[in-house]
């Protein structure tokens, strides 16, 4: 035995190895308990799908800051329900008929209650400082925006104001911790507005009202307002829920009911499974041997994806099976090009070992530049998307990088550790490909 045929067999064996322990880590973490338990997103799950728009009119400032902070709150807050994998995407809907909207996508996948999941983020409130600045003469209250709102707020506490005797029966009061940033803003508006009103506003209505009397350091401010205690405890609950920093409409919802999406996920494993064995018989068909060695490196290639899928973790939607099923068709047509490739070395008089490494030499540039081109349309797809396209891509760009090692680097193994130096009857029959395929002419 040469040296690159023991090479070629250890590489080979090693391929197999590799190939077992991903068969096992599949298996493993297929139980839905599992940290590496396929995540499905709300079309195969069931769920609630949620469409907000954010009015960002007041904004003057940092606009992309405070969407940022909207997502972020958001997701804070369906989290503290419960719900299992959100997920709160920021979305620029399109200018074509109208003016462009900033739009909130929030995905509840097993929420079916579309009233619950709608009133478990619409009672987030929106808080903002706003200075009184009456008109001269007239008795209508008006005013000026600080910029200070919920997006710079740290935790809000519940505490008792102590009565005469240093005793704790007064009414309740809110206390408002600021993160950095809220601290040094509320500093510089206390210290340019002493003696001025500084209203504290709750979802639109002022629920306070105090005069600033000095600078007020330390990023801390209280609220003193008309509520009972329960009414102050559900305050403080939902301000550290998170307070919007900008105002959200809802402007669509959609459920999927868990049947729906479990016959939709029944349906697209049915179809991949299906896909894939015509896919093998055919290449075993019209290929034999090489065939042969194809489809089991597909299934390696279909092991290295889902793995990859659940160790990332990537939340599998319908689309992305479609993609899954799409890539498989992206292996296959490597496999194709190469072995066309070695059928024609073989045809000119090559040993079939010789004709395989010949054949994926020449197959290589057009595997190449095909590959690399769907890499890079997945890129712009997953770049520029929705979520929904967003998915399909992300999925056929990882078939599409398993599919180039799969189809470059283990059939050729394979096909190089098995194949002989030497043509024989034998090995010319497990060769030969398609129906009718002419024998070979030295000459």
């Amino acid at each position: 035995m040469t040296d690159s045929r023991i090479r070629h067999t250890v590489s080979a064996v090693v391929v197999l190895i590799i190939a077992g322990l991903l068969a096992w880590f599949v298996y493993a973490t297929h139980h839905p308990e599992s940290r590496f338990a396929i995540k499905l997103g709300l079309d195969l799950a069931g769920g609630t799908a949620l469409t907000y728009k954010a009015d960002t009119s007041a904004v003057v400032t940092d606009k992309e800051g405070a969407l940022s902070s909207l997502r972020e709150v958001i997701e804070r807050r369906v989290n503290v329900f419960g719900v299992a994998e959100p997920l709160v995407q920021l979305e620029r809907s399109s200018a074509v008929t109208g003016a462009a909207e900033d739009r909130l996508l929030v995905e509840l996948p097993g929420v079916t209650d579309v009233a619950a999941a709608v009133g478990a983020i619409g009672a987030t409130p929106v808080l903002e400082f706003k200075l009184l600045k009456a008109a001269p003469g007239t008795t209508t209250p008006s005013y000026v925006d600080t910029g200070l709102t919920g997006r710079y707020l740290k935790s809000a506490d519940l505490q008792f104001m102590q009565g005469a005797s240093g005793s704790v029966g007064g009414g309740p009061v809110i206390v408002l911790n600021f993160n950095d940033e809220g601290s040094d803003l509320f500093e510089k508006i206390t210290t340019e507005n002493v003696g001025e009103v500084l209203s504290i506003f709750l979802d639109g209505a002022p629920i306070s009202e105090p005069v600033i009397q000095e600078p007020i350091a330390g990023g801390q401010a209280t609220i003193t307002g008309t509520f009972n205690a329960v009414e102050a405890k559900e305050l403080v609950r939902d301000l550290n829920f998170g307070a919007l920093p900008v105002p959200i409409e809802l402007v669509s919802s959609n459920a999927v009911g868990p049947t729906l999406g479990a016959d939709a996920y029944q349906a697209g494993l049915t179809a991949s499974v299906i896909g894939f064995a015509l896919v093998a018989l055919f290449m075993i068909v019209w290929y034999r041997l090489p065939g042969l060695v194809a489809s089991v490196a597909l299934v390696i290639y279909i092991l290295m994806t889902i793995a990859l899928i659940k160790f990332i973790p990537v939340t599998l939607t319908a689309s992305g099976i479609a993609a899954l099923i799409l890539s498989i068709g992206m292996a296959v047509d490597a496999n194709v090009l190469i072995f066309e490739r070695m059928k024609e070395e073989l045809r000119q008089g090559k040993a079939p070992h010789d004709g395989v490494a010949i054949g994926f030499q020449r197959a290589w540039p057009a595997i190449r530049d095909g590959h690399f081109t769907m890499i890079i349309s997945s890129i712009i797809l997953f770049w520029m998307g929705t979520p929904l396209v967003q998915g399909f891509a992300l999925v056929f760009g990882l078939g599409v990088v398993a599919s180039l090692i799969t189809a470059v680097s283990i059939t050729r193994v394979f096909l190089l550790a098995i194949l002989p130096y030497e043509t024989t009857p034998t090995w010319r029959r497990l060769l030969e490909a398609g129906f009718g395929a002419r024998p070979s002419n030295p000459s």
